[in-house]
């Protein structure tokens, strides 16, 4: 972006909100690999100085990017949508299904960053093991549903459910426009044999 189209500093966003949006956007559609800091600058409309202000490094960025993903995804839409599609534990499991089925049918539906990051980076980088703790999180909300819902062996039941909601994800991302509702077919199976 030109210098003359940047976005001033007192007006809208500030410097990191737009470098965090800028980074969330580039991240997620294409990796942390294909996307440079300056990819990142251009598209937020600062300073080179600023971005290394903010983010001490492109891994810093990335980190502060994951954990933007974890509030904007995981617990604003995947969790906010289940809880408010469902009126019981038992639904709000089943409704996970239907928040992801909507994602699926969007412009902005990229297959998941914390898997993407995760094969792309390896568990040993910063941002791998981070977002393996991302996916921790995803499991975490799933084992309180089924703690709440009565079900046994949350930890493992947990675990198969996020199998389903991943393969529901990579189907998706293949093509796959009833991936959600073959998932969520699959996961009233997986409720009734851990009840």
């Amino acid at each position: 972006m030109p210098e003359t189209h940047r976005q001033p500093a007192e007006t809208g966003a500030s410097a990191r909100e737009r470098i965090l949006d800028a980074s969330y956007e580039l991240f997620s559609q294409r990796g942390i690999r294909a996307v440079g800091v300056n990819e990142v600058i251009e598209r937020a409309g600062v300073a080179t100085a600023t971005l290394y202000r903010h983010f001490a490094s492109k891994d810093e960025l990335v980190l502060a990017f994951l954990h933007l993903r974890e509030q904007r995804w995981t617990k604003d839409f995947v969790e906010a949508g289940a809880m408010r599609r469902g009126s019981n534990p038992e639904e709000r499991l089943l409704a996970i299904f239907d928040v992801l089925d909507e994602w699926f049918h969007r412009d902005d539906f990229e297959a998941g960053s914390f898997m993407k990051v995760l094969l792309e980076l390896g568990p040993e980088h910063p941002a791998g093991g981070a977002s393996v703790w991302h996916l921790e999180q995803i499991r975490s909300i799933v084992r309180r549903l089924a703690e709440e819902a009565g079900l046994h062996g949350t930890d493992s039941f947990a675990r198969s459910w996020h199998i389903l909601m991943e393969g529901s994800i990579v189907s998706a991302a293949e093509g796959d426009t009833r991936a959600a509702q073959r998932g969520k077919s699959m996961a009233r199976l997986l409720i009734d044999q851990y009840r």
